[in-house]
């Protein structure tokens, strides 16, 4: 179902800061138990904040560090369902109990940044996101 209204909310044909604020406004609203969804960008050198819901968040992540930069480095899913053993977290909300972050990476190899979900509760949030990361990769593919 969150896969139809996603594929059904973005158009290729917006600008991207107005789909991924959509597409982060749909998951934020959308996905129960999470306190937290966002982009974060790369900029050549580190990620960016983006388009997300929530509280205010850390503005720039270095690379490789907290789960976030890990996962743009190591250019994998990164699903912790406790922050507090995940060594070097960043805790930008220190309600935030679990963290799934998906690194989006184009089809040429290009990093184009992250996307981070957070629960306050301890959790694994794989479930959450399998049936719509893969849309979100084909709109930024399309873009």
């Amino acid at each position: 179902m969150l896969t139809n209204e996603l594929e059904n909310l973005i158009d290729t044909n917006e600008p991207l800061i107005t789909a991924l604020s959509n597409a982060t406004a749909l998951l934020f609203h959308s996905i129960e138990q999470i306190n937290w969804c966002g982009f974060y960008l790369f900029d050549d050198e580190k990620l960016v904040l983006g388009p997300f819901g929530g509280k205010p968040a850390c503005t720039v992540i270095p690379m490789g560090k907290g789960v976030c930069g890990t996962a743009a480095v190591e250019r994998r899913v990164i699903r912790v369902a406790d922050v507090n053993e995940f060594p070097g977290h960043i805790a930008c909300d220190p309600v935030s109990q679990s963290e799934i972050v998906c690194p989006i990476i184009l089809s040429d190899g290009r990093l184009f940044g992250v996307l981070d979900i957070d629960a306050p509760i301890k959790t694994d949030l794989r479930t959450k996101m399998s049936n719509c990361y893969p849309r979100l990769l084909k709109f930024l593919e399309a873009k």
